[in-house]
């Protein structure tokens, strides 16, 4: 492991491992470059608030400094929670969640694994029915203790990873699998072309539309 490396990980380590984003950048691990870089200030992560920018500020030698509000503000610990009977099973919300914490099929109901949730928001905007809150962790629930906390986050950082390693492996694979069609590309750069908007809006209509046929089908019948 190199210098630069070593520094990384012990920057990634004093990160709280929300994978939020609020940052500028994808998730922990790349704010965590950024910083050893010089490329970003170190008061930039709202869920770590003061606490960290102490800690990265002792690690890096360097005087703290008050968060940056511009990127977001603290806010309770909370979870994500999707209320199944609106859930149309669209995926976006899987695609969106940066540590796998969602499960679910096209077409099928989505449910969050709660005790794998990092709170990081990030599965709300996709969501084109909006069934999808946030729940503020209970201040009645039993106190974390610093081990506890510890390995939530290091959970949280594993499931980042190794999601980043699968998508990385799928990129690559399409990239070298000559069997693609020309229609299929086609088709994936459409949909990424689509404003969000349009992308929910015809989720919806798919979503109505079955519906309405299961409606239109007499009982007994397929």
């Amino acid at each position: 492991m190199t210098d630069k490396s070593a520094l990384i990980e012990q920057i990634d380590a004093i990160l709280p491992q929300i994978h939020c984003g609020q940052c500028g950048y994808d998730g922990c691990q790349p704010y965590a470059a950024a910083i050893a870089d010089g490329q970003a200030d170190i008061n930039r992560c709202p869920p770590g608030e003061y606490a960290v920018i102490e800690k990265l500020a002792q690690l890096l030698g360097l005087a703290p400094k008050p968060l940056d509000t511009t990127y977001g503000h603290p806010k309770p610990r909370a979870v994500a929670v999707i209320d199944e009977a609106q859930c149309i099973g669209c995926t976006f919300c899987l695609r969106a969640c940066p540590v796998d914490a969602i499960v679910g099929a096209a077409k099928l109901m989505h449910t969050v694994i709660s005790q794998e949730c990092t709170g990081c928001e990030r599965c709300l905007a996709p969501c084109p029915m909006d069934c999808i809150y946030m729940q503020t962790v209970s201040e009645t629930a039993p106190t974390e203790s610093l081990i506890q906390k510890t390995a939530r986050e290091q959970q949280a950082r594993q499931r980042y990873r190794h999601r980043e390693k699968r998508l990385a492996q799928n990129r690559q694979k399409k990239s070298s699998n000559p069997e693609i069609s020309l229609n299929q590309q086609t088709t994936v750069s459409n949909i990424h072309q689509q404003p969000d908007s349009n992308i929910k809006q015809a989720t919806i209509e798919a979503a109505i539309a079955r519906a309405r046929a299961k409606l239109a089908t007499p009982t007994g019948k397929t």
